[in-house]
């Protein structure tokens, strides 16, 4: 099996897949920086004896980071599990995806696996988000070429900002939906903001994205751990797909695996 790992901000996400493209089971773990290589050794090797998979299985794996303190740990943890090949997203592999931004080199792992994975399901222009600790929205243009994008806060980063940083405001719980658009309380009007704000934020920005596309019906394509709530409060239809980045994982591994 291929094993394809992204280690983001919030969260390590990996999955299976059979050589021709199948998934075959994915997962997640709390990406905490303090962990050993020996910690995410046994976290990993327990997480596939959870789906009945075994180390031994495993003839080729990619991954990519965007946390440069876990980055050796997992290198060093996956060559302890296993004798396969570990490809790493970076200079060097090719993702068959033109970069036309000031400097490609800053473009996260996760961000081009993102984009390698929308455009296997859907033709130029299209836009891409990513939700995790932050919202990371990018641009695909006609020719297939990303071409810029934007970086927002997520509402889980917000809402803890505000509640650190004000007196009176409590914590709310984002996945439930608002009870109304004007909140009667404090916590209800927190509620209603954090929700409604970000949707009409998303949903304001993939507008902008659309019109410096030239591209009105542009597909948006998503991943991450957006709340419910917020998906529910949008206006914009989105194609959301769990594992869009191990998929472009999957898919860069493929176009770089030896024949």
């Amino acid at each position: 099996m291929i094993l394809a790992l992204n280690i983001g901000n919030s969260n390590i996400t990996f999955g299976s897949y059979t050589k021709d493209g199948k998934l075959v089971f994915s997962s997640r773990l709390f990406a905490d920086t303090a962990l050993s290589s020996d910690e995410l050794l046994y976290k990993m090797v327990n997480m596939l004896a959870l789906y009945g998979a075994e180390p031994r299985e495993i003839t080729d794996v990619i991954f990519s980071s965007v946390v440069p303190a876990l980055t050796p740990r997992m290198r060093e943890a996956l060559h302890k599990m296993c004798e396969a090949p570990v490809m790493e997203v970076g200079p060097g592999l090719k993702s068959g995806v033109r970069i036309r931004m000031d400097n490609p080199a800053q473009l996260g792992g996760e961000l081009l696996c993102a984009v390698v994975g929308a455009l296997q399901r859907h033709t130029p222009p299209v836009v891409v988000a990513n939700f995790d600790t932050a919202i990371s929205m990018l641009a695909v243009d006609a020719e297939g070429a990303l071409v810029g994008g934007a970086i927002l806060p997520a509402p889980q980063l917000s809402l803890a900002a505000l509640v650190k940083n004000t007196a009176q405001l409590p914590q709310v719980e984002l996945d439930a939906r608002p009870k109304r658009m004007l909140g009667a309380n404090t916590a209800d009007c927190l509620h209603s903001g954090m929700v409604h704000g970000t949707a009409a934020m998303v949903d304001g920005m993939v507008e902008n994205f659309r019109a410096a596309l030239h591209a009105p019906d542009a597909p948006v394509v998503t991943t991450g751990t957006l709340p419910r709530s917020v998906w529910a409060a949008c206006r914009t239809q989105v194609d959301y797909r769990e594992t869009l980045i191990l998929d472009g994982l999957y898919t860069i591994w493929k176009r770089n695996a030896r024949r």
